[in-house]
């Protein structure tokens, strides 16, 4: 049986005001051409299909019409809802979906409320142990919330999620393939930075223990970045998001994990790359190579961020760098460090003199001395300020 595992498509997605949808839709149509050249037997989506929770006209138009797509060439699809789509949503349209092949979970459930879906493929039993994404207070009831410390309420969280696998791999076939599927971050996961911080640490953040270890492979959303957790029995592998949804992600190769499996076998996972249409890319330079840095770059494809290492503030920056390279979204300045600056760093404000920092400032930026009246003009001021301030 040959699988693709796919996940954090982001639909709606926009970074700095530019809509990065279009560019979610030619790797989608790339992913589709490969499931139909592999001849793969079923897609399965690990979370992470919108951006957000109320996704447009669009990004919807754009999904449904891969599912649809997907039905034509006959190969089925499970999709999970990850902390960025709406699980109601989901859960919502399930039976609208299962009529273009799709089975759809929004809230985790045991496997005698649908927890696990089966699927008959051309080549065989297919079953599918999910776990959408699920909040800690969905699993926590109230008085919990109340009587539980942070502590216990996590490992709570924790324990919940571990029972939860517990129940859904008993329903594993002896003759089928068994996978499990969720979006949930795990303790060895190394992060792309573009993950939402909250649903991704402390709580959320959960021991490789929890996974199972009866399953044959074990897809995983939520973190962008593709890789393998290697500290579990069972192959298990993030595919990482479809594009490079932030600069975090400069760089990163993108695509899906193909699966290969049958019943009883470990599975063989291959990643297959998808072209980013426009790459992201970041630029490092200072004042004096600026326009150098940028002509280099002035023909790339994607999306750029400029980070310039500047002594002073530069009026018009944002002009001189797009002039160039229109593809800019980040204009990043970074300001190096003055002699005036590092001792002002270590001025002890408890004991500060400030009539004398005042006769230093003076001397650095006329060299000269001031005048006695100036002087006193400023000590003056500065008592009558200070006496307000109590």
């Amino acid at each position: 049986m040959r699988l693709i595992h796919t996940s954090d498509w982001h639909l709606g997605r926009r970074l700095r005001g530019v809509d990065r949808t279009p560019e979610i839709e030619f790797a989608l149509d790339e992913l589709l051409q490969q499931a139909k050249t592999l001849e793969v037997d079923a897609v399965l989506v690990a979370g992470d299909i919108f951006d957000n929770p109320s996704p447009t006209a669009d990004a919807e138009k754009i999904a449904y019409n891969f599912f649809c797509q997907l039905k034509e060439a006959k190969i089925p699809a499970v999709i999970i809802a990850g902390n960025h789509d709406s699980a109601n949503r989901i859960d919502g349209i399930t039976k609208l979906l299962s009529h273009v092949g799709v089975r759809a979970l929004g809230r985790p459930r045991k496997a005698t409320q649908g927890g696990v879906i089966k699927l008959n493929t051309s080549s065989g039993k297919l079953c599918v142990a999910a776990v959408p994404f699920a909040s800690e207070r969905r699993l926590l009831k109230a008085e919990q919330l109340w009587d539980k410390s942070d502590l216990e309420q996590s490992q709570h969280y924790r324990e919940r999620i571990r029972y939860l696998f517990e129940n859904l791999v008993k329903s594993f076939e002896e003759n089928s393939v068994n996978v499990a599927m969720a979006h949930l971050t795990f303790d060895s996961a190394k992060r792309s930075y573009s993950e939402v911080d909250f649903y991704t640490k402390n709580t959320y953040s959960l021991s490789e223990q929890t996974l199972p270890s009866a399953a044959q492979y074990v897809a995983l959303g939520h973190i962008h970045k593709p890789q393998q957790i290697t500290k579990v029995a069972a192959p298990t592998y993030y595919s990482g998001s479809l594009i490079q949804v932030d600069f975090g992600e400069a760089g990163e190769e993108k695509g899906f994990n193909l699966i290969t499996v049958e019943p009883n076998r470990p599975a063989k996972v291959e990643f297959k790359p998808i072209p980013c249409q426009k790459p992201l890319k970041v630029l490092y330079c200072n004042e004096a190579n600026l326009d150098e840095v940028l002509e280099e770059n002035r023909s790339h494809p994607g999306h750029l961020k400029v980070c310039v290492e500047l002594e002073t503030q530069q009026m018009g920056l944002g002009d001189r760098v797009r002039k160039i390279c229109p593809q800019t979204l980040i204009i990043e300045p970074k300001y190096t460090t003055t002699e005036v600056e590092q001792r002002s760093a270590t001025i002890d404000y408890q004991n500060l003199n400030a009539t004398e920092e005042f006769r230093r400032y003076y001397q650095e930026q006329l060299q000269r001395n001031p005048q006695p009246d100036v002087e006193q003009a400023f000590s003056n001021l500065y008592e009558e300020l200070k006496d307000a301030s109590h």
